[in-house]
């Protein structure tokens, strides 16, 4: 693999996950974020440009560091990627999420949705991964 397809992969793979992150964390149960105010900075929907910008950020640092680990590890192929997305989901998002759920209080479908948005998010640089890589 050389440095150009791992550079393409990687913008490809985090500009489709700013739209699982739009989706997952912005559409979806949008109005559950309203159930305990007191939990946000500024409230929901005040305030959040600068947030939402290190947000897709850290989405193309997300599937770069899975691109990384998918050339590091030799890994090829579809199942083989995608195997690799849904074992790093349950591994760290699932457990963090779930974990932060019980000491912060969220509503369950924000904990549901995010989970997703991470599964969507690995499945989709995963995907990405395999077509560039394979």
């Amino acid at each position: 693999m050389d440095w150009k397809h791992f550079l393409i992969a990687a913008l490809v793979s985090g500009f489709l996950a700013s739209f699982t992150d739009w989706l997952f964390g912005g559409i979806l149960f949008h109005d559950k974020y309203s159930a305990y105010p007191e939990i946000w900075r500024q409230g929901p929907g005040k305030g959040e440009t600068q947030a939402v910008g290190w947000s897709i950020a850290l989405g193309f640092l997300t599937t770069a560091a899975f691109m990384g680990t998918c050339a590091a590890f030799a890994v090829h192929g579809y199942r083989s990627s995608l195997e690799l997305a849904a074992l790093c989901w349950l591994m760290v998002p699932v457990p963090l999420l779930v974990t932060n759920a019980l000491f912060v209080k969220l509503h369950p479908l924000i904990v549901v949705s995010h989970s997703l948005g991470w599964l969507a998010k690995l499945g989709v640089a995963a995907i990405v991964a395999a077509y560039f890589f394979s």
